[in-house]
Order: C-alpha cells, then structure tokens, then sequence
C-alpha cells in the first residue's frame, strides 16, 4: 500500500479523520456540483454525478444537501460556480505529487498550491511532469468479515482487476469505468461496501527509509489536504512499517 491509501491509513491512525469532516463535507459538495453542471443531473445518465452522490452517501451527507448541490450545479439554485483543477509536483526524495481542487478563482488557487509546495520542501511542476507516473483507477473498500477468495470472484466476474488486504477493509480495484457495477455486485453479492471512490495508483513507488524525509512529505502531504480548494492528494511514496510507527509515535 502506498501514496494516497498509506497517507489515509495514516491520518485514521492519527484520528484526524473526524477533524476533517467539516472539509470533506464542502469537498464533497463541490464534487456533486461540478460533476451535474458538467453532465447534466440525472444519475442514470451521469456516471460521474452517480459515483459523487454514492461517495456522499458513505459519507453521511444529508440528502437534502446532496440535492441542493444538484441544483446549484445545473443551474436550477444560485451559487459559485467552481473549476476542477489538477496540480503537479515534487514531494522531498523525488515522490511525485498530484493535486486535485475544485477553485472558483483559479489563479489565486494556484498561486496558493505553488507557495504550499515551495515552503515545505516540494517543487511545482508542469502539466503532465508527474500524472504519467499514476492510473486511473476506481477502489472499493469492503468489510473484512468478507470472506477474500468468495469476494475475489464475485467482483472479478463483474469486472474487478484485483483485491487487496488493506488493514481494515479489503480493496477491491477496478477499471474507473467499471466502479459502479462491480460495487452493485458486491452488495448484491451480500457484502458490506464502507466506500467506493475513483483514485490515482502510482505505476512506480518511492521508499522512504529514512524518518527525517518521511516526516517532511508527510506534512507536505498534510498542508496541501488542508487547503480550502483541495479535493485530493496522491503520491507515489512508500514508507517502512518500522520508519512509519516512529514517525506516527
């Protein structure tokens, strides 16, 4: 496990979840808005909008909020309009940094994202230096009462790529396009999904080895996630079991 799923593993350990709920709340707002205003309100119809609802819906958010949002985006409710945004760059070591955000003034936001990265031991880099180094991919997480091998085949025949140990779930990866309907037949398989959610998985992983350097992308990592304008952060980093429990200590 490594990048953007190590550093989740790391911020539940940290109880930082709950800190963040507030953030993850508008985040996922913004998501909803931006995909119905760009294809449209109806989920049947709007893959995106119906992987955005579903994501909200794991995450608690009210329905009335999430029709709102819905309505805002195709322009039935005033409101911002927002722009999703990607940022590339370096991490300390040479990890690589993709940055998603949703902004309503794209230069202030980028200017932002630049000096975050500057200040804390990163670099900015241009459009396409980094994303190479990722895939497009959707991960499910399943309750780990799941029996694996059982799991294995019931998501594989609906298009899964693989299932994964991950501590506390199991992960289930697919092709983005697929997400939806291996999610509906594992749940019709009688399973327990926690989330589902389309993500970036690094095709190459730096080890960090040593706690100083460690420590330094993973608040790098923190600051970027804690701007107002960030949905997401992925990396392509890995960090020892060992170099991680005394960084976490």
């Amino acid at each position: 496990m490594s990048g953007h799923s190590k550093w989740h593993s790391i911020k539940h350990k940290k109880g930082a979840a709950d800190q963040a709920r507030g953030k993850l709340f508008a985040v996922l707002i913004r998501q909803i808005e931006v995909a119905a205003r760009t294809g449209g309100g109806d989920v049947a119809t709007n893959a995106t909008l119906r992987t955005m609802v579903q994501k909200a819906r794991d995450s608690s958010l009210p329905v009335d909020t999430i029709q709102r949002a819905i309505r805002r985006g195709t322009g039935e409710e005033e409101g911002v309009t927002y722009e999703s945004v990607t940022y590339e760059g370096y991490a300390p070591g040479g990890v690589a940094v993709i940055v998603q955000a949703l902004t309503d003034n794209r230069n202030r936001t980028s200017a932002e994202i630049k000096n975050l990265f500057s200040r804390n031991g990163g670099s900015f880099a241009e459009p396409g230096a980094v994303s190479w180094q990722f895939e497009r991919k959707g991960i499910i997480d399943v309750d780990r009462a799941a029996d694996e091998d059982e799991l294995m085949l019931v998501a594989a025949d609906a298009g899964a790529e693989d299932v994964q140990d991950g501590g506390d779930a199991w992960h289930v990866t697919t092709p983005p396009t697929d997400l939806h309907a291996v999610r509906t037949a594992i749940e019709q398989g009688g399973y327990k999904v926690k989330s589902g959610d389309l993500t970036m998985i690094p095709t190459t992983v730096v080890e960090l080895n040593k706690e100083s350097q460690a420590k330094t992308v993973l608040h790098l990592m923190e600051v970027l996630e804690d701007h107002d304008d960030v949905e997401a952060v992925y990396a392509n980093f890995d960090i020892p079991d060992a170099v991680l429990e005394a960084v976490t200590a």
